[in-house]
């Protein structure tokens, strides 16, 4: 690592986040054509086609949450650059649901991926989970090691010999020989891209990393050869490719040899243009969302945001938004800057210097030119030219009238979440904000706004009807030129998911401009959690657990065939509080509720078992039993569970009476967990609260 980042360095890690997303949204639509079908069908690809195929352009991808998923393993382990594969592979195992999150789960033999989580759960340790010995050559070969490893990239600024080796442990999870070349390459690229943007230095640059008898290395020798012979004629040396290693060479669904190809042609024919290098890619076919994504967060590190804007509007219709679905139950719905500053905030750890926090560690703090955050306006326009704030302008409004900006924080319809459901991705989540929490924004109103305004913060709630209704704070006036902090605790909502946040204009005699310079909430949840009318209530847990139904009056129906299964919701930032539940056990090896949940090996949970104890648990790595005492567990019988978190302080009281404390630091934050061990259980109310 370099003993100083570039000066430019967190924008450039938010340019190369844009260019992975903005990447995979423009070749998802039409992953796996063949260029003939493409060509006929859309012509060349130098812009966004979803419309023209009737689908939604922002998607849950598992290029998008796995790249962005996986990288946790660092910060789960402390920074560690010694991190080993063993721990990723556990990182692997924590926020994966089997059949639910980010992978394709096309099942052992056929995904790669779901081939090497199968081995991981059933004790294979990585990088034997991934290996050729125990998965065979063409399963082991498999793009899916390269469409993962950008985050390694992004925390090595300037040392491509780092980056390369995070990438190969990383993908050795899941992958081996010619397919963990193509990882190591790519991430060495993109690391030195952050002070290299020489093509051909870069390319030389990446294949330093992997052996010359590899067929990746000859591959791009030959490509770079056929580059120099036809010149800007893109096609021709797509034909070369094709014709010496395409897909009727290798094996599998999505071989890593020749969709590697690609990102190096498209590189060297690109011309250094965002624009004509996506096309490039994109137009030749194949894995077009893997390989457009990875090569757009090249890109994006190579030359910057500016690289990105010089072309037509990349980054209005994605408004940054991504979709990370996860055992990470508040983080299923994120952006590119809350991405790009946990991986700075990596990157500088590993490195041994300071993390600046924006704005005192706003969630919602604009940083960055163009960057939005999700935010989308009713009867107003949003925009952020100058990497300040957030700009709202908004016309008169007549009288009962309002306009909002507003961010998602959950699934923003019933009819997106069947959408990503029938795709194969379904976005599950949590709430990322909940009643009890305190939202603050900080608000000024243009000089040039020609009268007072009415300013107020607001929420989007789902009702029984799965529709949103608007709530606001009390309004504050704000004169032209005039500023305000704005602090407002979200009230009771009737235990219904609050769906998006933000500030709305509620009066505006004549029009004008609003800066948000940044919003944020803090504390802790006060609600309760149980059966309503409508949907979107049961969609606000994360499922792993075999069958999640609520039945005949019981709002939380759990059955868990073997191994723990948890019911999650809730959210990183959740630190001290009380989680409370009814549980009533009808078949069950071991029962309980979880705090400070990361995942689904990531806890602490009160439990009874089966063989009549009461325990505290930490689940982290393993099993360790913090306090124990002799519990009798009675099927059929209600209890009463409550375990509460305070600093290193962990107590569990079952039927109001407190039976174990227990100190331990391991776990400082995370939401809660229905917790069940084979059988089956039901729940009607948990309830989270102050401590």
């Amino acid at each position: 690592m370099p003993a100083t980042l570039p000066a430019d360095y967190e924008e450039r890690v938010y340019a190369g986040v844009l260019g992975k997303i903005i990447g995979v949204y423009l070749g998802r639509p039409f992953e796996g054509w063949p260029n003939e079908r493409i060509e006929e069908r859309l012509g060349e690809i130098d812009y966004y086609v979803h419309d023209k195929l009737d689908v939604p352009l922002i998607v849950t991808d598992d290029d998008i949450s796995g790249t962005f998923t996986f990288i946790r393993a660092l910060e789960d382990y402390n920074c560690d650059p010694q991190l080993t594969p063993k721990q990723i592979g556990q990182t692997w195992l924590n926020y994966l649901i089997e059949n639910r999150t980010i992978l394709w789960w096309g099942g052992l033999g056929n995904s790669t991926e779901h081939t090497a989580y199968m081995r991981l759960s059933s004790g294979i340790d990585a990088p034997a989970s991934g290996s050729m010995a125990v998965n065979g050559k063409v399963v082991a070969e498999q793009i899916g090691a390269q469409i993962f490893i950008d985050g390694w990239a992004m925390v090595s600024p300037g040392d491509p010999d780092q980056a390369a080796d995070l990438a190969r442990r990383a993908a050795s999870v899941s992958h081996d020989g010619e397919a963990v070349y193509g990882a190591q390459v790519l991430a060495a690229m993109e690391a030195a891209a952050f002070e290299e943007s020489d093509t051909n230095k870069l390319i030389d640059i990446g294949v330093s990393q992997i052996p010359t008898d590899s067929v990746l290395y000859q591959m791009i020798g030959d490509i770079r050869g056929w580059h120099a012979k036809h010149g800007d004629d893109w096609r021709a040396t797509f034909a070369e490719i094709k014709a010496n290693y395409g897909y009727d060479k290798y094996g599998g669904n999505c071989h890593m040899v020749p969709n590697h190809g690609l990102i190096i042609h498209a590189l060297l024919h690109g011309n250094d243009d965002f624009q004509r290098a996506l096309m490039i890619v994109n137009t030749s076919g194949w894995d077009t969302d893997c390989n457009s994504g990875n090569l757009g967060c090249l890109l994006g590190i190579q030359h910057g945001l500016s690289g990105i804007d010089a072309g037509p509007d990349w980054r209005g219709p994605v408004s940054d938004i991504c979709y990370l679905p996860s055992a990470d139950s508040g983080g299923g719905v994120s952006d590119a800057v809350t991405q790009a500053t946990r991986i700075s905030r990596m990157g500088r750890t590993l490195n041994g210097s300071t993390f600046e926090q924006p704005k005192g560690g706003a969630r919602y703090h604009f940083s960055y030119p163009g960057a939005v955050q999700g935010f989308t306006g009713h009867e107003c326009a949003v925009e952020n030219r100058d990497g300040q704030n957030l700009t709202v302008r908004f016309d008169r409004l007549e009288p009962g009238t309002t306009a909002r900006a507003t961010t998602s924080t959950f699934v923003d319809s019933l009819d997106t979440a069947r959408y990503f459901e029938r795709r194969g991705y379904g976005l599950m989540a949590s709430p990322s904000l909940s009643p009890g929490q305190t939202v603050s924004a900080a608000l000024e109103l243009a000089k040039t706004t020609d009268d007072a305004v009415g300013v107020a913060i607001c929420i989007r709630v789902f009702n029984a009807d799965d529709e949103l209704q608007t709530l606001r704070s009390p309004t504050t006036t704000l004169e032209p030129g005039g500023k305000a902090d704005l602090a407002w605790t979200v009230p009771d909502v009737g235990g219904y998911p609050v769906a998006a946040v933000g500030v709305s204009v509620v009066s505006a005699p004549a029009g004008g401009t609003l800066y948000l310079d940044h919003l944020d909430w803090q504390g802790t949840p006060e609600v309760t959690l149980s059966r309503l009318p409508g949907t979107m209530w049961h969609r606000a847990w994360v499922n792993g657990v075999d069958q999640y139904l609520p039945r005949r009056g019981e709002s939380f129906r759990l059955v868990h065939n073997r191994g723990t299964g948890l019911l999650l919701h809730g959210s990183r930032d959740w630190q001290d509080y009380r989680a409370s539940a009814d549980i009533t056990p009808h078949l069950v090896r071991r029962v309980g509720i979880a705090a400070r949940v990361q995942g689904m090996r990531r806890y602490y949970a009160l439990v009874l078992t089966d063989d009549g104890k009461a325990q505290l648990v930490r689940e982290l790595d393993g099993t360790t039993v913090l306090a124990q005492t002799e519990r009798a567990l009675e099927l059929y019988r209600t209890y009463q569970f409550e375990i509460a978190v305070r600093g290193s302080a962990i107590t569990g009281s079952i039927d109001g009476e407190t039976l174990l404390t227990a100190e331990d630091s391991s776990l400082v934050e995370g939401g809660v967990a229905l917790l069940i061990d084979e059988g089956r259980t039901a729940t009607q109310a948990v309830r989270i609260s102050a401590v």
